[in-house]
């Protein structure tokens, strides 16, 4: 695992750069569009989370070489917590009052998926993405 970029996130500019830079950095990896379309989903949606709820947090991107070559995502925040991770992973479930498709869809997008949670001390969701090429 070769560690890539951080963005910190503040707010949704902040998220829109993070698109934009990791995409510009994994030009290389030549990932086809629907890759690259996932990819670029599951910054905005995690980003998006840590600005709505959390106001402040940090998105780390890997690239992973064996045993498959994919890119591995990382956002973190020191938050609220989710208070009910199962409620939160069930879609249209929202506590502030969106579709409520953010992590569940994301869990959908991904190939690899973990959550951790804890109440007043923040979350962390870890996505792994592998190349299709």
């Amino acid at each position: 695992m070769k560690f890539l970029s951080r963005s910190v996130i503040r707010d949704e500019t902040d998220v829109y750069l993070a698109i934009h830079h990791v995409s510009l950095q994994v030009k290389a990896m030549e990932l086809n569009v629907v890759q690259l379309s996932k990819l670029k989903t599951t910054i905005s949606e995690l980003g998006q989370n840590i600005v709505k709820y959390a106001k402040r947090g940090r998105i780390d991107f890997y690239i992973l070489e064996k045993p498959k070559r994919g890119i591995q995502i990382i956002a973190t925040d020191n938050g609220p917590g989710i208070r009910d991770l199962e409620k939160a992973m069930t879609d249209n479930y929202s506590s502030s009052g969106t579709l409520g498709l953010g992590l569940p869809g994301v869990k959908r997008l991904v190939d690899e998926f973990s959550i951790q949670s804890l109440v007043n001390v923040g979350t962390t969701v870890t996505t792994v993405l592998y190349d299709r090429a």
